[in-house]
């Protein structure tokens, strides 16, 4: 059985051969053209009953498969990002469906989309089991002022848990179908599942936004939003109030002049861990990576953290999360680095890239870091991947 694609075809072959062995034996069938129609219907029906109820026996990821949830549909949560509240994994994403077509104003850079339709959500308790929640911030179609509007884009959301306000908060990538607006939204909701209520936009501190991430500090509970700023040219650390739905006008402008997007943020002992993405549009490219002591910087390039076949384009993808994650086995924290494979002519059959990352000392013996480091793996058990 598949693990989160669909059903392998030798499970579909084999399926389809012990139900027209059985059918066979059961019915005396006089028109070889009636028998041919019903092993065809007979043996379709397999097909869609291993897809739909294949879940109850997963336990692999198979990067780049389709990953479906536990109604058995294709999981439709593009550009993603993950909470971890109460015990529970909430995967949230852009929700992609319909014609994929380039407005003129993007044809010179291949900037295809479609139609926004939304953010969903899912739950798991395992990281292999998704329940579809909802949409839980819709688009709006008939305001074309809305930022939420639907021929404008909402990309890469990101949800945090603020324990003062009790409140969920999620900030995502607002912009218009040019993409001249960069723009970061914000909504919150009392609930993980929604419905989220949009607030508003910005311009963090005046400087322009596109991709984006959510980090709030362990330590302190600070958050940050970290956005792709002057043309991607430069990130920019933006320190959020209390309530995480504003700036405190602290902020700071790192990796200058290295145009990178994608960025993710994590913590992991008394470091600060970046994993983010050059600038070729959909086309995937190298990962890069960077360590710091503090958020703020200085930070130090580590270089692409893929390794082996493929990594000059992170196995063809592009970073959108890194998640923590609480080894069952040794009570460890862990990381997974969870990725897109776009396709650009297709955007809803667009794929998820979710892999282990593991440290090691870094490459150029700096400070005594240690490197993330991400191979490929065509399945892994996420119950033992670091054992």
């Amino acid at each position: 059985m598949s693990g989160l694609g669909f059903p392998s075809e030798d499970d579909a072959l084999l399926s389809r051969h012990k139900l027209k062995t059985a059918a066979g034996n059961r019915f005396h069938i006089t028109k070889p053209w009636i028998y041919f129609i019903f092993i065809g219907i007979i043996g379709l029906i397999a097909f869609l009953h291993l897809t739909s109820h294949h879940n109850s026996d997963q336990k692999y990821i198979r990067p780049g498969s389709i990953f479906l949830d536990t109604d058995g549909n294709p999981i439709n949560a593009h550009g993603g990002g993950f909470l971890f509240h109460n015990n529970v994994y909430y995967w949230y994403g852009e929700i992609k469906v319909g014609n994929t077509y380039t407005p003129a104003a993007n044809a010179n850079w291949g900037g295809s989309r479609v139609d926004l339709i939304g953010i969903s959500c899912y739950s798991s308790q395992d990281l292999i089991h998704w329940e579809f929640r909802g949409n839980v911030l819709p688009a709006v179609t008939n305001d074309p002022s809305h930022d939420l509007y639907f021929k404008g884009v909402a990309e890469r959301p990101k949800v945090v848990y603020n324990a003062v306000t009790n409140k969920f908060v999620m900030w995502l990538h607002i912009d218009s179908m040019d993409y001249k607006r960069a723009r970061s939204g914000v909504a919150e909701s009392d609930s993980p599942v929604g419905p989220f209520t949009y607030i508003q936009s910005f311009r963090p501190n005046d400087q322009m936004a596109r991709d984006l991430t959510v980090f709030v500090d362990k330590a302190s509970t600070t958050a940050y939003l970290i956005t792709s700023s002057q043309d991607n040219a430069v990130t920019h650390v933006n320190e959020l109030t209390s309530n995480y739905t504003s700036f405190t006008g602290n902020w700071k402008p790192i990796f200058e002049g290295r145009y990178m997007e994608a960025p993710t943020i994590f913590q992991r002992d008394d470091r600060y861990y970046f994993i983010g993405s050059g600038c070729t549009a959909w086309k995937p490219n190298a990962a890069r990576s960077a360590v710091s002591t503090s958020i703020w910087g200085p930070w130090t390039e580590l270089g692409n953290p893929a390794r082996g076949t493929d990594a000059d384009t992170t196995f063809h993808s592009q970073s959108t999360y890194v998640l923590p994650i609480r080894d069952g086995n040794d009570g460890e924290e862990r990381f997974l680095f969870a990725a897109d494979r776009w396709n650009e002519k297709d955007l809803p059959d667009s794929r998820y890239v979710w892999l282990p990352i593991e440290f090691d000392a870094a490459e150029d013996g700096s400070n005594g870091n240690e490197s993330p480091i991400i191979h490929w793996h065509d399945e892994w058990d996420i119950r033992n991947a670091w054992t």
